[in-house]
């Protein structure tokens, strides 16, 4: 079969590869309708992780079953089936307490799995024709038949999922004012979903006109860093006050105005723009080995973050990756209903032979590369 595989920092190709097939009696294969691109793939693209040359790539995955193990009772050859990024089995200590971002099975020796991704265990992604699914019984959310909200769907796999999770943790009530920093895909969903839970002021911070201009279109208001220090800006537009919470959706990439790297340049932020006793939610990646980092401590994932500030404002933070199956049935039902589009986010979509060029253009932040998604069945 053919699938996008890394050979090392911005090269990846399309190649065939051994098929995927049914390996475990709980496993099933999916034939791929949709894999996206999403900016966690963008940082093994560039070179910072450890990945080793020769993953398939791909967690954001949906598609039809098309082989079922002998051990799979729910899910039926020809279902239409989104998957989860997390890999999770379903029965251990963290699975069974709803952390199925963290579980102890598929992965030994580490706390979660996942689909084409460093570390994340042996399952290959799904930037791919087929993609092999363990624990399929809990791993498929089944989707209606047909290919209605196609795109819309091929967001629960991860961003529209963690952009949730992001204001989840910051315990956002209606009529409360959150900041977003970050309007990449999943900062774009977080400001989104926090419009579908009623916040009264969403503020999106970025310096991409196309980002700005789609997180208005949905009712954020847009904050443009190139044109001043955010913390002021939001200030200016709450009597002083901040927000009531915050969201780094960026992670340890960040970037000031002029383009230079910052670490913990996100964080510190949202310590001075979240009101004191505010809660703040970390979906933005954070990695403890970074081997293009600025500075020799942040090659170690030791950030120089205000944590003294951060202690004084009584300040609460939540932190790590979406446990998807948390939120992925009723956004699914969202979306049925008509009361959700988390598509508004796509904006390209290609063949899976297109993959290379994607990632190039998507690496540099061209307009109409925002969020690309790939068509493996077309």
């Amino acid at each position: 079969m053919r699938a996008v595989v890394y050979h090392g920092p911005h090269n990846v190709a399309v190649e065939n590869v051994e098929d995927a097939r049914v390996q475990d009696p709980n496993d099933v294969v999916v034939q791929v309708t949709t894999s996206a691109i999403c900016g966690s793939d963008l940082h093994m693209y560039e070179g910072r992780t450890a990945a080793e040359p020769g993953i398939v790539f791909g967690h954001e995955n949906m598609g039809i079953v098309v082989d079922v193990g002998p051990g799979v009772v729910h899910v039926r050859r020809g279902d239409r089936v989104s998957m989860p990024f997390n890999v999770a089995c379903g029965f251990c200590k963290n699975c069974t307490a709803g952390n199925t971002g963290y579980c102890l099975t598929v992965n030994p020796g580490f706390a979660g799995g996942a689909y084409g991704y460093v570390n994340m265990g042996p399952y290959r992604g799904g930037q791919a024709e087929y993609v092999r699914v363990p624990f399929a019984d809990f791993n498929c959310l089944k989707l209606p038949p047909g290919n209605e909200h196609e795109n819309d769907f091929a967001m629960l796999a991860d961003v529209f999922p963690t952009g949730y999770h992001g204001v989840a943790m910051t315990e956002l009530r209606p009529g409360e004012s959150i900041t977003v920093m970050g309007g990449g895909p999943v900062g774009l969903m977080a400001a989104y979903s926090a419009v579908l839970i009623g916040a009264a002021k969403v503020f999106l911070v970025d310096r991409v006109p196309s980002r700005l201009r789609l997180a208005e279109s949905f009712g954020a208001i847009p904050i443009d860093f190139t044109g001043g220090d955010p913390v002021e800006q939001i200030r200016d537009q709450t009597d002083g006050d901040g927000t009531d919470r915050g969201v780094d959706a960026v992670g340890y990439q960040g970037t000031g105005p002029g383009g230079q790297e910052q670490p913990a340049g996100v964080l510190n932020s949202l310590v001075e723009i979240v009101r004191a006793t505010g809660r703040i939610g970390v979906v933005g990646l954070y990695v403890p080995h970074d081997p293009g980092a600025p500075d020799p401590h942040s090659q170690n994932g030791e950030l120089l973050f205000r944590v003294g500030k951060f202690f004084e404002k009584a300040l609460r933070m939540g932190s790590g990756q979406t446990n998807v199956k948390a939120y992925n049935a009723y956004l699914r039902d969202l979306i049925i209903a008509g009361r959700a589009r988390p598509s508004l986010v796509v904006s390209k979509e290609l063949p899976l032979d297109a993959a290379p060029e994607g990632y190039q253009r998507f690496d540099r932040r061209e307009e109409g590369y925002s969020k690309v998604v790939l068509k493996p069945a077309a």
